[in-house]
């Protein structure tokens, strides 16, 4: 949702998707009735409508969890809907809110996501994806074409891009309360090239639990969001 500086809303993406479950009469299954808007209703049994690939979505429907959002100088919107287990894909829109396109599905492959986390854009107009489930970093160009991914960053969750004339990566590998091995957050250069790393699993300053936003204005000051311990810290990097 975007709300103007003082609050007031201005623009809604996507929305949730509405069905009604109808049993017409005795020994008559039940069936969906499509909200306004919404695709055809898959047959009875589930698995992907015939053209659409497992975790691709319905091009311009609503999304499933969408996890994060990004834009680009021009002020496209990239969203990263693949928080859950339906759709493993990046959707963009204009400007003014109109659906564009959107790519990716269920796998392994370039192009392919499994559990979609996190997403930055570049000064170029790239788009950094943050593929939890396969451990890397995808990068594209603003139409969805896939360029290069990199690892060697754990299990990425929230990313951001700095500003300022040489841009750095951070990332965070991100852990369950119930893990207290990673959460440490990554500084990488925008080739992959891994920088340095600071921070731990814990709740102390310095340590992290579950970083699942991130924002770094500058490459020196970071604010990093904790769902595991329900708080927001600004770190100041020293050199």
């Amino acid at each position: 949702m975007k709300f103007a500086p003082d609050g007031s809303f201005l623009q809604v993406l996507g929305r949730k998707p509405e069905t009604i479950g109808v049993r017409p009469g005795p020994g008559v299954p039940a069936r969906v009735i499509d909200g306004p808007g919404m695709p055809p209703v898959a047959p009875a049994g589930g698995g992907a409508l015939a053209g659409i690939p497992p975790g691709a979505g319905f091009p311009g429907q609503s999304f499933e969890r969408p996890a994060d959002i990004a834009f680009d100088a021009a002020g496209n919107v990239f969203v990263a809907d693949g928080f859950g287990h339906a759709n493993h894909r990046v959707s963009k829109f204009g400007k003014d809110g109109n659906f564009v396109k959107s790519w990716g599905r269920t796998g392994s492959s370039p192009g392919q996501f499994n559990e979609l986390r996190g997403i930055a854009t570049d000064a170029a107009g790239n788009v950094y994806v943050a593929d939890a489930g396969n451990r890397r970093i995808q990068v594209f160009d603003g139409e969805g074409n896939y360029k290069s991914e990199f690892g060697g960053i754990g299990k990425p969750m929230a990313i951001c891009i700095s500003g300022g004339p040489t841009q750095y990566l951070y990332s965070s590998n991100s852990n369950t309360p119930e893990d207290l091995d990673y959460g440490e957050i990554y500084k990488v250069r925008l080739n992959g090239q891994v920088v340095g790393k600071f921070g731990r699993a814990g709740k102390i300053p310095g340590e992290f639990s579950v970083v699942n936003a991130l924002d770094c204005r500058t490459e020196k000051n970071l604010f990093v969001g904790e769902v595991g311990n329900w708080r927001a810290t600004k770190v100041t990097l020293k050199p």
